[in-house]
């Protein structure tokens, strides 16, 4: 016992010397160190007397995980100066964001290459000059954006060694010389088939692109424009079917463009303007989703206007400006639903122009400047732009007074977020008048410009207001936080909006708030609604920070006090050390008990699976007592569910904030890996379609988990007619959500997520009906090792279980795909997966009849509640999007971005918005939802241990 006092001496003689850093390895913290020294205005909480690890001292910014430096994202913050080359010593370092910082330049370190750990790499916004060094090394990389800086010299052939992007942004750079293709064994850019961006425009890249592209690769987006290239357009583009945006314009193309370019079906833009390209205009009947299309200023043979002007029913954009067309301006062009925009300037069009009939009701802008149309019969309600002039109508006495023949503006008048609720109410010069609270506060500035939007009505205020709601939505703001303004299209035919982010409380937002939301918009996890395209945001310098701070941000640490602090810390480990010793002596009979009471205590012990004590990213620790006290001991008046894990209490905790406690049971089948599991992945994973994680307890042998209170249950109870009644629009509403939570987990986590218990009883839906899921006990990380498969224990329910995964053992994402089917199968039925021995998808591949024009041939099987939406074309596609999802291969099945762009379409053409989650939105004016009970995850026979677990056929949930 005298052995146990004077080590405790030791431990308090110790712990009174002012030691710093102890919890942050030393090479690291010798790292961050000189990072300072090169650097100004830091954030506050980087000071030399602090941890930039510890628990409670914590840099912003700064990541840790056991005691190295994982994540630096400093992104908005004002950073003044160079990157050294002491990154390099940051070696578990896996995401690095330095954007928006406009002071910080100078070249980019060559130690960057050696951060072999890194997935995450984003400078955008800087002032980086010089060339890129060799990033072969970078094996782990999955997101790579250097976009709007200075960097300058030849694309290096090394980024084609990493397999792993997803994202590549090179663009409004001054890179220059050739594309690097693979030859002779070197690497080249052609070897990336895995990723789905190539954003190389606005540079000054010479040569061709023969040999880039392949029918392995899955690129979405290519966008080469604005640069100097030159050569035949690769006819390889044809065989890369994933392809929707394609931008080449703004260079020297020359040659035919390749006919197979039909074979793109899923190509939303097109833009090849200002090329040197010659031969027949392309034939683009094929390409049904076409929305944008200019071939302007080409070399083309003179033809009449093309039989897919009257056909593309989705046309919103039509430009061949010098195509040499001739022959009549097509009726069935202005016609077109959704057409906001015709431009066929310097043409030789002749004839009569009709537009006194059906002519779209979107329909903005019509420019026939220089052809040679004789007579124009033009309704006299069409009063938007439309210009005639240097056609011989113009000189005809009857129509020369005409408004269309004297030149125009374009109508000039865009969108701009109103604020007329706040009425006379000004700021000073450096303050702006937040539109939800009608105050004065100091926003989050910056440009957002959008590379290929889908549409050009710049006024409407329905695209601007779906991208209001999905930034503050998306963004965590509050609703109507947000103020657009300045919208118009640049020079380079890009959409730009000048946007203002306003903090949800106070008058501005502290730095630690401000890396969050750059982090969001640098690394593309906001998404915004799919007609504005891809994007890239700019912030604006943040000057309201409060005054002081660190100042230089120079730190006075020397050496010396390193080494004093590495021997300090040594010390106090010895110590540790003694007293864990001498503990571990004085109990060991009781060591088994205690590792029942507490779930943490044998983390990490010889189990590959259960790691340490859990990574948290966020999520608070609760004590016993204050989840004790805020449902009154656990009454049964604040019991709200029940399942196989144990009970879910209501409760306020002391903030004010409603919240739902999932309380395990002694003998619950969890145990400590799932419980862990949950917290960490739960912790980590932000989306406004998947239920947040506040907190959790582990005290006295409890394990409770607390998340955000979700007030109208799960979605097998409303099926269940046990709730709100849900009619079809608000099911594709749901099911949407759902496979937007989905597709988050599998393609922006990181690393992704696959659920492996994706079931209507863990999707949950709020007060607006925002579907939101729920319990990742069985979730697997997909390492990026791992990508395309896992080998793994079967896990999951019976009748959500991907039968290629139950006879394999190998899970991917097309598993959580599979379970996914099954859930929109019962939100065609409101049936359980197995009711009676019967398998849902079995009858449902039976039943189904393509000759069945009323009922698809389910009528005996579809909720009686949606039979009147079975005739819509959205039905149909609802059911063959579900059974695509079911197939037996995997390899069959879509992929979840794939189902959530299906259903977006589905949605429009309901007439509906698919950003929007107001429940308001598909209800009739005046008619109430039903009274919403209050439930969250209720575990329905739930088997949050592994396993299989077949549901029951009653739900256990107690009302």
């Amino acid at each position: 016992m005298k052995a146990l006092w004077k080590v405790l001496l030791l431990f308090m003689l110790l712990a009174s010397i002012p030691v710093r850093y102890c919890q942050t390895d030393s090479q690291d913290v010798a790292a961050l160190q000189s990072l300072v020294s090169g650097w100004q205005d830091l954030p506050a909480s980087w000071k030399a007397s602090t941890d930039p690890c510890g628990t409670s001292t914590q840099w912003d910014g700064v990541t840790c995980d056991k005691g190295r430096v994982t994540s630096l994202r400093l992104s908005s913050i004002n950073i003044q100066g160079t990157l050294s080359n002491s990154i390099g010593q940051l070696s578990e370092l896996v995401y690095l964001d330095l954007s928006f910082n406009t002071g910080l330049g100078g070249p980019l370190p060559a130690a960057i290459g050696e951060l072999s750990q890194l997935t995450t790499l984003i400078l955008i916004g800087c002032s980086f000059t010089g060339g890129i060094q060799d990033l072969g090394n970078l094996v782990q990389l999955s997101f790579l954006a250097l976009n709007s800086n200075n960097f300058t010299g030849t694309i290096p052939a090394s980024i084609g060694l990493l397999s792993n992007l997803f994202w590549l942004d090179l663009a409004d750079n001054q890179f220059s010389g050739p594309i690097p293709v693979s030859s002779g064994g070197s690497p080249g850019l052609n070897l990336l088939t895995h990723t789905k961006h190539f954003h190389f425009n606005k540079n000054q890249l010479t040569g061709n692109l023969t040999g880039l592209f392949n029918s392995s690769m899955s690129l979405e987006h290519i966008l080469f424009d604005n640069n100097q290239l030159s050569g035949p357009i690769p006819p390889e583009l044809g065989g890369i079917t994933t392809l929707q945006i394609l931008r080449l314009d703004k260079n020297s193309f020359t040659g035919q463009v390749p006919t197979n370019i039909s074979n793109l079906v899923n190509l939303t833009g097109l833009n090849l303007a200002n090329n040197k390209l010659r031969g027949k205009l392309p034939d683009l009947t094929s390409l049904t989703k076409l929305k944008v299309v200019d071939l302007s200023n080409n070399s083309f043979d003179p033809s009449v206007a093309p039989d897919w002007f009257s056909t593309l029913k989705s046309l919103a954009s039509v430009a061949i400006d010098s195509g040499g067309l001739s022959g009549q301006v097509p009726i069935g062009l202005l016609t077109l639903p959704q057409l906001q925009q015709v431009i066929l300037r310097n043409n030789a069009l002749n004839g009569t122009l009709e537009m006194a009939g059906n002519i779209s009701q979107q329909l903005q802008t019509v420019n026939l400047l220089n052809n040679r149309i004789v007579v124009a019969n033009i309704t006299q309600s069409y009063n938007k732009t439309l210009v005639l002039v240097g056609n011989p109508v113009c000189s005809d006495p009857e129509f020369s007074n005409r408004f269309f023949c004297s030149l125009q503006q374009d109508n000039l008048i865009t969108y701009t977020t109103s604020v007329t609720q706040c009425g006379s109410t000004s700021c000073s010069s450096d303050q702006s008048l937040d539109p939800a609270t009608c105050s004065c506060a100091y926003p989050y500035t910056g440009k957002m410009v959008f590379r290929a939007p889908s549409f050009t009505d710049l006024s409407g205020s329905t695209n601007f207001q779906q991208l209001e709601t999905s930034l503050w939505e998306e963004l965590g703001l509050s609703p109507h936080a947000v103020l657009l303004s300045d919208v118009h299209l640049n020079s380079d035919d890009y959409l730009q909006v000048q946007v203002s982010l306003f903090p949800s409380t106070g008058a501005s937002f502290n730095q630690s708030e401000l890396i969050n939301l750059g982090s969001d918009l640098s690394k593309q996890i906001y998404k915004p609604p799919q007609i504005f395209g891809p994007y890239y945001f700019i912030a604006d310098q943040y000057t309201s920070f409060p005054a002081g701070g660190v100042g230089s941000g120079r730190s006075q640490m020397s050496k010396r006090a390193i080494t004093g602090t590495a021997v300090a810390c040594s010390f106090l480990l010895l110590a540790l050390i003694s007293m864990a010793v001498f503990a571990l002596l004085k109990k060991k009979r009781t060591t088994q008990s205690s590792g029942r009471a507490n779930p943490f205590a044998s983390w990490g012990v010889a189990q590959k699976d259960s790691g340490g004590a859990p990574q948290l990213k966020g999520a608070r620790f609760f004590s016993f007592d204050e989840l004790k006290n805020c449902t009154n001991n656990f009454s049964e008046s604040h019991e709200i569910g029940s399942g196989g894990y144990g009970k879910v209490y209501k409760g306020m905790i002391a903030d004010g904030t409603t919240v739902a406690i999932k309380r395990a049971e002694y003998g619950s089948k969890q145990g400590a890996v799932e419980f862990k599991n949950e917290i960490e992945l739960m912790s980590r994973v932000h989306h406004r379609n998947l239920v947040s994680l506040i907190g959790f307890c582990y005290e006295q042998g409890e394990q409770m988990l607390v998340y955000e209170y979700i007030s109208n249950g799960t979605l097998r109870e409303n099926l269940q007619a046990r709730g709100i009644y849900l009619d079809w629009k608000k099911r594709l509403r749901i099911a949407l959500g759902s496979a937007r939570g989905l597709a988050y987990l599998h393609e922006l986590a990181d690393p992704p997520i696959i659920h492996r218990d994706v079931k209507s009883t863990n999707i949950l839906l709020d007060d607006s009906l925002k579907a939101k899921v729920a319990d990742f006990g069985l979730s697997k990380l997909v390492a990026d090792t791992e990508k395309g498969h896992v080998s793994t224990q079967v896990k999951g329910t019976l009748g959500y279980l991907d039968p290629e995964y139950y006879m394999t053992q190998q899970l991917s994402e097309k598993s959580d795909v599979y379970s996914f089917g099954v859930v929109m199968l019962e939100l065609l039925s409101a049936r359980l997966p197995i009711t009676k021995g019967r398998y849902i998808v079995r009858e449902f591949r039976i039943a189904i009849d393509p000759n069945d024009n009323d009922y698809y041939g389910l009528q005996s099987i579809i909720d009686p509640a949606i039979h009147d939406a079975a005739k819509s074309a959205a039905f149909r596609r609802f059911v063959q999007l579900a059974m695509e999802c079911v197939e037996e291969s995997a390899a069959r099945r879509p992929t979840m971005s794939s189902v959530v762009k299906e259903i977006e379409m589905m949605l429009q053409n309901e007439g509906l918005s698919s950003s929007s989650s107001s429940v308001t939105e598909f209800e009739h004016a005046g008619q109430a939802t039903a009274d919403p009970y209050s439930r969250v995850v209720a575990e329905n026979g739930s088997n949050s241990s592994g396993g299989i677990s077949e549901e029951p056929s009653h739900p256990e949930t107690q009302h």
